[in-house]
């Protein structure tokens, strides 16, 4: 462990957000809180250097302005702020290389549309290896509630066709560090009928979802034993789980999603399911990247 939460800021009420985010998580952790902002540097002619100089000017007051409001919330909290430049994505993911988590601003479109997550959210969190949370600024107001969302529990999407133990361990220590419920959400689907053949019976259908939800139960049994404080919710939904998850984030504190790491010539990819409930979460979300 880092010991350390590391917040994106841009200047964004959404950066903002993410960063009063971060303060709280760095409460409950009791770590220090490093602040970021990313100059994006282009080969600019001489005479932009005044251009430059405002930049910087900027971007101190900016960190300095978040510190500063941090600071009234949580005024025992140890704060750094720094300066990086380069391609926003690569810089972050430098600075995420240290940290616990990275936490990120996300902008919000409202209703059906969703969220941006934007280019510089997916490059970062398909080049890091550590938990990135988006966090979304509530509509009307410049940034959430100090601790919001701390009321409701944590849900964690989890397959039990693959290893999620990286997503298990986050979510139940979050969870227990917050004092909240946990949620252990499985979707699954019947088989698709293929020409004229009947429907799945449904006595087969809840055969299946039995077989499911103890499979889940075996899944978690051993976290459960190891955070005997948790109270635990598996839940086993008929459905897609892009769609399950996002219904399941109203009103929770933090939605956790996976992500496999894959290594590509032709890019990094966050896979669908997270990609959507980052576009359409209304709350919070944790992305953990695992093999």
């Amino acid at each position: 462990m880092a010991n350390l939460v590391t917040a994106g800021l841009d200047g964004s009420r959404e950066s903002v957000a993410a960063a009063r985010w971060a303060a709280h998580e760095d409460h409950l952790r009791g770590v220090p809180l490093a602040l970021v902002h990313v100059e994006e540097w282009l080969e600019q002619p001489p005479l932009a250097v005044a251009t430059t100089e405002v930049q910087r000017q900027w971007a101190e007051g900016l960190l300095r302005e978040a510190s500063e409001e941090i600071k009234r919330l949580y005024p025992d909290l140890e704060i750094t702020s720094r300066r990086l430049s380069g391609v926003p994505a690569t810089a972050l993911a430098h600075a995420a290389a240290s940290s616990d988590i990275l936490v990120l601003g996300s902008r919000g479109l409202g209703g059906i549309a969703g969220f941006v997550l934007g280019s510089i959210g997916a490059g970062t969190i398909a080049a890091v290896d550590q938990p990135v949370v988006l966090v979304r600024a509530p509509h009307g107001e410049a940034a959430p509630a100090e601790g919001s969302g701390a009321d409701g529990p944590v849900v964690v999407g989890a397959d039990i066709g693959r290893p999620c133990d990286a997503l298990l361990s986050f979510a139940f220590d979050e969870a227990a560090r917050r004092g909240c419920a946990l949620r252990v959400l499985h979707a699954w689907a019947p088989p698709p009928i293929i020409g004229y053949g009947p429907p799945l019976d449904p006595g087969a259908q809840e055969e299946i979802g039995q077989r499911i939800a103890t499979a889940v139960e075996e899944l978690i049994r051993p976290w459960c034993d190891k955070y005997p404080s948790v109270a635990v919710t598996p839940e086993v939904r008929i459905g897609q789980s892009a769609i399950q998850l996002v219904d399941a984030s109203k009103g929770a504190a933090l939605v956790v999603v996976g992500r496999r790491i894959r290594r590509s010539a032709y890019g990094t990819h966050i896979g669908a399911i997270a990609h959507a409930v980052l576009h359409h979460a209304t709350s919070p979300v944790a992305v953990i990247a695992h093999e």
